[in-house]
């Protein structure tokens, strides 16, 4: 591993650290990592933020990262030899300290990019939300679509929109009455839209009196408000499981093994996954949420396994808690 030592700053190539759980860094008050791939930048400021969740990481186009500890560096010159012969996997084992205090955007190639992996995170993870409340509202009002004696039952898009908008802002503190509220607030809006849309277009199947159940249910609303989002936004969004019913909800290889990753017993349960990769050539950001099953979904999935449940599939006998699968999210990179 070639590493500088120019004063108190090691610099190493960001290809060394592709792969790692954790941020080498053994003391220095800097550490900076070069590259040019979008992607690879990404996964180590992924990789900072799960090794501290202090740590303030700004990652830019074909830029740097840079870290700087609170402590003072010391006995640069030792570092570097003992670093040379332990060689890049013995760096690997030592981990970035929760004295990390402060990032600092570095400008390469000339000019600075917009931030990156941080920022698709954070969209990540509210965008999840948003679907989870969406998913949440179409539950809680499953016997008022299914009531067969009710003709107009005013479970209308709008009257989605709006709940989902203020159980958002309970939830995140982000109001999206005030668009201006956030910069991630117009995809936020699309998905909202996305949702009420789905629900204008089956007013007349939850309207239609004498009809019990409807189809109309969390997976089916997910689905459809994810396939809509996409074709407003490029950004993929769908549920997926081992126990996958549809067709389009199968999991690719990297949903395939993040979800062996959920089912582990030493996974925390409720913790996201994300990394930043390539798909289709192009750097994205993906993350995926772990849902686990509730009360309310028994009824369809729960035991006696086998049996046909409402829909006509089969219940896969799943318990309550037990790991029922995952949003998945695939956000391009700018």
């Amino acid at each position: 591993m070639d590493i500088v030592d120019r004063s108190d700053v090691f610099t190493y190539e960001i290809t060394d650290f592709l792969d790692s759980t954790l941020i080498p860094l053994s003391n220095p008050n800097y550490l900076i990592l070069f590259g040019t791939d979008r992607a690879q930048l990404a996964s180590v400021s992924i990789a900072i933020r799960q090794a501290d969740p202090v740590a303030k990481i700004v990652n830019e186009e074909f830029c740097a990262i840079f870290v700087r500890e609170s402590s003072e560096s010391q006995g640069h010159k030792s570092r570097r030899d003992d670093q040379k012969q332990a060689g890049g996997g013995g760096m690997a084992n030592i981990f970035i300290k929760t004295s990390v205090v402060a990032a600092l955007m570095m400008t390469c190639v000339g000019t600075a990019g917009p931030a990156l992996a941080n920022t698709e995170v954070e969209t990540a993870e509210l965008l999840i939300k948003l679907v989870q409340v969406g998913r949440g509202l179409i539950s809680e009002h499953q016997a008022t679509i299914n009531d067969a004696s009710k003709g107009d039952k005013g479970f209308t898009g709008d009257y989605v929109a709006n709940q989902v908008i203020d159980r958002f802002r309970k939830a995140t503190k982000i109001d999206l009455t005030r668009p201006n509220s956030t910069p991630q607030a117009p995809l936020f809006i699309a998905m909202i839209e996305s949702e009420k849309e789905v629900i204008d277009e089956a007013q007349p199947v939850i309207n239609k009196k004498d009809v019990g159940f409807k189809g109309i249910i969390p997976a089916v609303f997910a689905r459809k408000t994810g396939e809509r989002f996409y074709r407003k936004t490029g950004i993929r969004v769908k549920l997926t499981g081992t126990d996958y019913r549809f067709p389009g909800n199968r999991p690719d290889d990297f949903e395939s093994e993040v979800l062996r990753i959920f089912a582990d017993t030493r996974h925390p349960k409720g913790q996201p996954y994300s990394k930043a990769t390539m798909l289709d050539g192009k750097p994205v950001l993906r993350m995926m949420d772990p849902e686990y099953a509730a009360s309310t979904c028994l009824g369809c999935h729960g035991n006696p396994k086998g049996e046909r449940d409402i829909t006509g599939a089969k219940k896969e006998g799943w318990h309550e808690g037990d790991l029922a699968g995952a949003i998945s999210i695939v956000i391009p990179m700018r």
